[in-house]
């Protein structure tokens, strides 16, 4: 049962991470609002698929490759603290966007180069040319292993990998549907304030999760 529950909760701190972090605003959702207003909820829905079928590969690299280098003795500590860093640097970087950004350099040559056809793949190379996934993945996936939300087994981190699809499928088939409904006149002001909500969120989480750094050094200092 203890295992069950651990399983259940690293699926849960996936789907949460993948929610949050597919709400800002790039390549993915602006080609469902524009695709999804042209040709409807079924390709928009495809092409969403697509793209968290690419998002879970670029995770179970950082968790299989990367992020379990991260969890052992004082790189733990460390890795505590710059997660900290870079979650509230995400936030405040969201918070503070302006502007709705474009596919990238990457991703514009390799969609060039590719030339995707179905709304699948569409979604898939978005991602793909987005190599900033994989690090970000690499970064949250240490965060987890080192605060143990996900247990560095092959059953817990496959269940937070799971979570991560059904997250970013999750805010995907939403925006698919509500834009396929008719809520498809979204300015580039509500996509910036939609980017900005999710800045909130995360700068929320740093704090929330920087209070509780502090309180472990102090309770570290005070039992030394």
């Amino acid at each position: 049962m203890p295992e069950l529950q651990s399983i259940l909760f690293a699926a849960g701190c996936g789907l949460l991470f993948g929610l949050i972090l597919s709400v800002p605003v790039g390549p993915v959702n602006l080609a469902i609002i524009n695709e999804g207003a042209r040709r409807g909820f079924k390709f928009a829905l495809t092409l969403g698929f697509g793209a968290s079928i690419m998002e879970m590969i670029y995770a179970s690299i950082a968790f299989t490759g990367f992020a379990g280098f991260f969890t052992q003795g004082l790189v733990k500590t460390i890795m505590e603290v710059v997660s900290f860093v870079f979650i509230m640097f995400l936030g405040v970087k969201f918070l503070m966007v302006k502007n709705v950004p474009g596919p990238g350099r990457v991703g514009g040559r390799l969609e060039e180069k590719l030339h995707p056809k179905s709304a699948f793949m569409t979604g898939f190379v978005r991602v793909l040319g987005n190599p900033g996934i994989l690090g970000g993945w690499i970064v949250f996936g240490a965060f987890m292993l080192a605060h143990d939300w996900v247990q560095p087994t092959w059953a817990s981190k496959t269940a937070c990998v799971v979570g991560i699809g059904a997250g970013t499928n999750l805010w995907f088939s939403t925006l698919s549907y509500g834009v396929s409904r008719g809520y498809k006149k979204f300015s580039d002001q509500t996509l910036v304030r939609i980017e900005r909500g999710s800045g909130i969120g995360l700068i929320l989480l740093g704090l929330f999760y920087g209070c509780r750094l502090v309180w472990q050094l102090a309770k570290a200092k005070h039992g030394g």
